[in-house]
């Protein structure tokens, strides 16, 4: 086997330690719940230029906790963070919908900061074609 095909799993495990760093840094040290965010996308994207994405948090939306922060990354786009959302009490629910940009097949994760510290997650992987012929 030569160097060459070691290439797309080196930059594959360097794009996701990075993607690990950027999740540890917007958990600071705490644990990620996974049962509050649905993340919802496509699974199969044939046009990575715009995406459709919505994520929801099953969370009271009070003064006493809400859902403070959504945080969307893309983790092989050049740069991850796809969009940032902030929230208060007065968003009425905590669900946000917009289109992402992907510029290959991968995961994307969905991040909600809550307003007490706590963050809950989700992840989906897309796949992206070109004209719907694979990718």
């Amino acid at each position: 086997m030569g160097l060459g095909a070691l290439a797309p799993r080196a930059a594959r495990a360097a794009a996701e330690t990075g993607i690990d760093d950027m999740i540890a840094k917007i958990a600071k040290g705490r644990r990620p719940g996974r049962s509050a965010v649905t993340l919802d996308l496509p699974e199969i994207a044939e046009n990575g230029n715009s995406v459709p994405i919505t994520v929801k948090v099953t969370s009271p939306m009070t003064e006493q906790l809400y859902v403070a922060r959504i945080v969307i990354i893309a983790e092989a786009n050049p740069t991850p963070t796809a969009a940032t959302f902030s929230l208060t009490p007065l968003s009425g629910r905590a669900e946000v919908s917009t289109r992402i940009r992907l510029a290959q097949t991968q995961t994307v994760s969905a991040i909600a900061e809550m307003s007490d510290g706590s963050i809950e997650m989700d992840k989906k992987t897309v796949k992206v074609t070109a004209g719907g012929c694979g990718g």
